[in-house]
């Protein structure tokens, strides 16, 4: 496990993320992620650390309600989100990693259209 460090495209919002340096990421076909390009990168509550960034945060649910997509009010990234799928994690976006922690990353395909039949 290594400690990976990102955030959003303005640097105010801050995380890091305790994870392997070989990381294995969702691309999910979901309506919004496959329009953002979003890779998901599911971690426990306690790998995670909001480092700042609180009070840029916004958040938007639809659907269920369950997910919580949080994006940086002011450039309007989403680097990481508590998804329907892992509500006591995170999903945080690969893409939103600072370089030089991950060593090496495996995408693999997630139904998300058919959630209820990709999660059952």
């Amino acid at each position: 496990m290594v400690t990976h460090l990102g955030g959003c495209h303005c640097g105010r919002v801050r995380f890091e993320v305790r994870a392997p340096a070989d990381i294995e990421v969702l691309d999910c076909n979901c309506s919004i992620c496959s329009k953002a390009g979003y890779l998901h990168l599911i971690v426990t509550g306690e790998q995670f650390r909001l480092l700042s960034g609180t009070e840029q945060l916004s958040d938007y649910r639809f659907g269920t309600g369950t997910a919580r997509h949080l994006f940086c009010s002011v450039c309007g990234v989403k680097s990481f989100y508590v998804p329907r799928s892992h509500p006591n994690g995170y999903s945080v976006n690969a893409r939103c990693l600072e370089p030089g922690t991950v060593r090496s990353m495996r995408v693999s395909p997630c139904d998300g259209r058919n959630w209820e039949r990709q999660f059952a």
